[in-house]
């Protein structure tokens, strides 16, 4: 049962990771991070409600002393982590940014302590210990000159802190709704309050082309629906903490994308990062957490 759980989680982040190749198609085009979040987030939402429709109205019930729960993870986590990270990246370095943005998984497990009594073992520390020294190597930091200010810094954690957040929220929801239920209202509130914040210029939007069309329904399908639904429906079986290591194979995947992609260079340092994230996931699979 807990292989498939895992499997989910897994497939859910090389789907993550492959975001950047929509990302730069959109941002080449003059869409600014906000205004990509907006159309990932309207994108996602339509592609999730066609089979909620076709599931029947039970799965568009919530009930509304349960809202919380996805202002949790569409506003909260979604919009927030999204905003931090952006801004993070225009404050500091890339690499920094990207560093600060994976010390998620330890403010899942601090987080899972807390509210799910969740055990903090030795196992899932030196997973954590892997997890981060990985993302490092991949991201670049130890190649990197580093240049970090407290706004960086706040931002970078704040992104951190939020991503976090989905795991926390979507584990409270998982008790009372499905992973199709979950993942439609998380974009629904995400919609809802990037759109606003998006600030378009709507006679250019009108004209928008095939190519950022494209673009735009790849990151709603492929890098928001599908690797939300597999996400959720690996937090109905296993620890929030185990799935936050475990989606850290995202930074992996995007180094691939890039190599493969966009013709950057895969140093030694890179691979180690990646045998490092591996041998996190490899620790969590072996031993018992």
């Amino acid at each position: 049962m807990k292989t498939k759980a895992y499997l989910y989680i897994i497939s859910a982040a090389v789907c993550w990771g492959l975001i950047g190749l929509f990302v730069r198609t959109l941002a080449a085009q003059g869409f600014s991070s906000m205004q990509i979040v907006a159309l990932r987030s309207l994108a996602a939402a339509i592609c999730v409600t066609l089979p909620l429709l076709q599931s029947g109205s039970a799965a568009l019930r919530i009930r509304l002393r349960d809202l919380w729960l996805f202002v949790g993870t569409g506003i909260c986590s979604l919009v927030f982590f999204n905003y931090c990270y952006f801004n993070a990246m225009q404050q500091t370095s890339l690499a920094v940014a990207a560093l600060l943005l994976y010390t998620a998984p330890v403010f899942v497990m601090l987080m899972s302590l807390l509210c799910f009594g969740e055990a903090f073992t030795r196992t899932k520390a030196l997973a954590l210990l892997l997890t981060f020294s990985g993302c490092a190597c991949v991201t670049g930091v130890f190649g990197s000159s580093l240049t970090l200010t407290l706004s960086g810094l706040l931002y970078g954690l704040g992104s951190g802190f939020g991503y976090a957040l989905y795991s926390i929220f979507g584990k409270y929801a998982v008790r009372k709704y499905s992973s199709l239920t979950i993942t439609a209202y998380t974009f629904y509130l995400a919609l809802a309050a990037s759109w606003p914040l998006a600030d378009f210029d709507y006679q250019r939007l009108a004209a928008i082309n095939l190519q950022a069309i494209g673009s735009t329904l790849g990151l709603g399908l492929l890098c928001a629906v599908l690797p939300y639904l597999l996400y959720t429906k690996g937090l109905e079986q296993i620890e929030a903490g185990q799935a936050s290591i475990l989606a850290t194979i995202e930074p992996f995947v995007a180094a691939a994308v890039g190599v493969i992609f966009f013709a950057e260079a895969l140093t030694p340092v890179k691979i180690i990062g990646m045998g490092l994230i591996f041998a996190a996931i490899a620790v969590l699979n072996i031993r018992k957490a």
